[in-house]
Order: C-alpha cells, then structure tokens, then sequence
C-alpha cells in the first residue's frame, strides 16, 4: 500500500482549542507523531519516553504524551510521539484503529 494525506484537528485532552493539521497516513507506521512545538504551543506535554524502530532501522528515543484528536467529527484521545521540529504530521494505525478506521 502506498500513503495518503487526511486532514483532522488536534487539541489538548480538554478538547478547549483545536489546531487543523494535514497528517499522512502511513500504513506501516503504529503511531501518530506531530512536531514537538506544534504539541506544546496546545499545552499538551509528555509524560514519557519510548523508543522506536524507524523504516531505516535506526532507533530514536521520543517523548510521548496525550492529545485529543478529531477526524471526520469524532473525537478520540491518542497517544502521541513529539517528534522534531519540521517533521510532517503522520496518523499511526493505531489512532486510526481507535477511530474504528482502516485503510482500504
């Protein structure tokens, strides 16, 4: 399968204010990763770190925290990777499995 991009919003688990975001949706990716500036301008803050394998077999070590998603008029809390600055958007499988979504 190839990737695709989808437009949804993200906000703060309060689901107060909410930003719009152009995300690629890669189906061999688990998680959903946002720049790390675009997750703390929402007030939204790691609570941990986690280690992953990326595509070209180096590993990184990432925080993560929680953000309120929105995709398609549903909202749902997922987990989230604060990646570096500049780094597209990407809607993991495992956001899209907790929306009831798959890739067709």
């Amino acid at each position: 399968m190839g990737t695709f991009t989808v437009p949804l919003q993200v906000g703060g688990l309060l689901g107060r204010r909410f930003i719009d975001v152009e995300a690629l949706v890669d189906t061999g990716a688990s998680d959903t990763v946002l720049p790390a500036n675009t997750l703390t301008g929402l007030g939204i803050e790691p609570v941990a770190w986690r280690t992953f394998r990326l595509a070209d077999e180096r590993t990184v070590d990432c925080q993560v925290g929680q953000a309120r998603i929105r995709l398609e008029g549903e909202d749902c809390i997922a987990l989230v990777v604060f990646a570096p600055e500049g780094t597209m958007p990407l809607l993991g499988a495992t956001t899209l499995e907790t929306f009831s979504l798959g890739v067709d």
